[in-house]
């Protein structure tokens, strides 16, 4: 009894501590924004949230295309010849800026319009949205966050919205027991059902990830009770890669975390591993198991922050992402992807997909003098794919060896081609009618980081080239060096969709919130 109670008083004491140092870490946070002349995050977001409920009606603009950003949603009209692309963020090296503008991309016209949509979702990165083809298409949007300009404040939603794009208006769904505020989840539709995973929480005093999974109902508008279980359940994470297979599972690969490794001090975690979440059989609505998955095929590198994107054909497919690679604890740098992986939702084996150089071609003679188009380098002219067993090697001569060596991805040269996308992550990825388009995103290097508002687009079913839509350009914005003086920030905090300014642009910690 006397142990039971010497424990009880213990564990108060320790609760006590925690709670005095996080008293401590807000005063000192409080008193830094009151030097800066920042205005407290929350009071912001209703500030926005304001703004926008006072918008009564709908317009629509043709426009430049989005500013530079991650950490936004891309998906592709259900209905129509149209990919959609909504908020995200943008970092200059001292100021974020948030965004909430809603763009839609008409292929057919290589048209960008902007819609304002009266009371709709205030300005947020690392959220998701999915479309859905229900009563002429619907988007809708889970969650996310909204940096102050100095990124010491974070706010995080766990708000649900559904835009209806027959009228282009936007309504909220007050439902109850829905997840907690997060960023940096993963949600994907499957069988009527919105499935959310993961993500985090981050007030820049204290953070923690999430591995739970919640359940909305398309059709009765509720959050659903649902029995899930597993011996083995995935660890916490967030940018992780989820997709929805055919047969009803939900697959997880991947993501990021951080834990503690000494006092003030922590190191991010990449994780490799692979989850299914499967129904039960006798009751498929109701309850659900985790179960781990080995993947077949090519092996990715160890990478967070990959886009992903799942298509028709039953394949999802990923791009992009970064490594790190330990310099000392003060100095890690990050090694970025330019990979594009197909993952088979069927069998659970990853390829590797190289996309063939164009042939170069020049005149030859023949006898009868007219000219013969001859390749000059027919060994680049060849979609290699890779799945860990065989190389398939389609439109090119036959080799004597089929034995191809994974390739390391390297850093960003200095001179590259502006017609195929460059590393990055956190990047929009999406397929329509067996199109896969790539947008904007981040790279970082010698302590900068370039965002990007480049567009590709590239053929699944020929896999021969990318198409440059809007080319790269790495002045499309300046990088503000953080010891600079900054007489800005004394900006309140307030960000919106219609900035059409670079410098207010935004984006906080890509690794986070991929």
């Amino acid at each position: 009894m006397g142990k039971k109670d010497k424990n009880k008083k213990k564990g108060k004491g320790a609760e006590k501590t925690a709670m005095k140092t996080d008293k401590k870490l807000a005063a000192k946070q409080k008193r830094m924004l009151e030097k800066l002349g920042e205005t407290d995050i929350a009071e912001v977001v209703a500030k926005l949230e304001a703004e926008e409920s006072r918008r009564k009606t709908v317009a629509e603009e043709i426009c430049p295309p989005p500013t530079p950003r991650s950490n936004f949603t891309f998906v592709a009209h259900p209905e129509k010849d149209e990919l959609i692309l909504f908020g995200g963020e943008f970092y200059n090296g001292q100021r974020v800026c948030v965004y909430n503008d809603l763009f839609f991309y008409n292929i057919t016209k290589n048209e960008w319009k902007q819609v304002h949509s009266p009371a709709g979702p205030a300005p947020r990165s690392g959220h998701q949205m999915v479309a859905v083809a229900s009563d002429g298409g619907q988007l809708w949007v889970f969650g996310g966050e909204h940096a102050s300009p100095s990124q010491l404040q974070f706010y995080h939603y766990k708000d649900l919205w559904v835009m209806r794009l027959k009228t282009r208006t936007w309504e909220k769904i007050n439902a109850p027991n829905g997840p907690s505020p997060r960023s940096g989840h993963r949600m994907v539709v499957n069988k009527k059902r919105l499935f959310i995973f993961g993500g985090f929480h981050d007030n820049n005093q204290s953070y923690r990830y999430f591995n739970d999974v919640h359940i909305f109902s398309l059709e009765s508008y509720a959050w659903l009770k649902v029995d899930i279980s597993g011996a083995i359940v995935p660890a916490p994470r967030s940018g992780c890669c989820l997709a929805a297979c055919p047969d009803g599972k939900i697959l997880v690969w991947g993501g990021y975390s951080k834990a503690a490794i000494k006092k003030d001090a922590d190191r991010g975690v990449v994780h490799t591993d692979m989850f299914s979440l499967v129904p039960d059989k006798t009751n498929p609505n109701d309850k659900f198991k985790w179960v781990t998955v080995k993947p077949g095929g090519y092996r990715p590198l160890p990478r967070s922050s990959v886009s992903c994107t799942t298509a028709p054909n039953g394949k999802c497919y990923c791009f992009g992402g970064v490594m790190d690679i330990d310099e000392d604890e003060e100095d890690i740098k990050g090694q970025f992807g330019e990979e594009l992986l197909a993952l088979d939702l069927n069998s659970q084996a990853w390829r590797l997909l190289e996309i063939a150089k164009k042939e170069k071609k020049v005149g030859k003679k023949n006898e009868d003098g007219t000219t013969q188009d001859v390749d000059m380098d027919s060994s680049s002219s060849q979609t290699v794919s890779k799945d860990g067993i065989f190389t398939v090697t389609v439109g090119g001569p036959s080799t004597s060896s089929n034995l191809v060596l994974p390739k390391v991805p390297s850093l960003f040269p200095n001179k590259r081609p502006k017609n195929v996308p460059s590393p990055r992550m956190n990047c929009g990825l999406c397929v329509h009618k067996g199109i896969l388009y790539v947008y904007g995103g981040i790279y970082e290097e010698d302590n900068k980081q370039y965002t990007f508002n480049d567009f590709y687009a590239l053929d699944l079913h020929k896999l021969d080239e990318w198409k440059a839509l809007i080319s790269n350009d790495m002045n499309a914005h300046e990088w503000v060096d953080s010891d600079s003086s900054d007489s800005d920030n004394s900006d309140d905090g307030s960000t919106n969709s219609d900035s059409e300014s670079n410098d207010d642009d935004n984006d906080s910690d890509g690794m986070e919130t991929d």
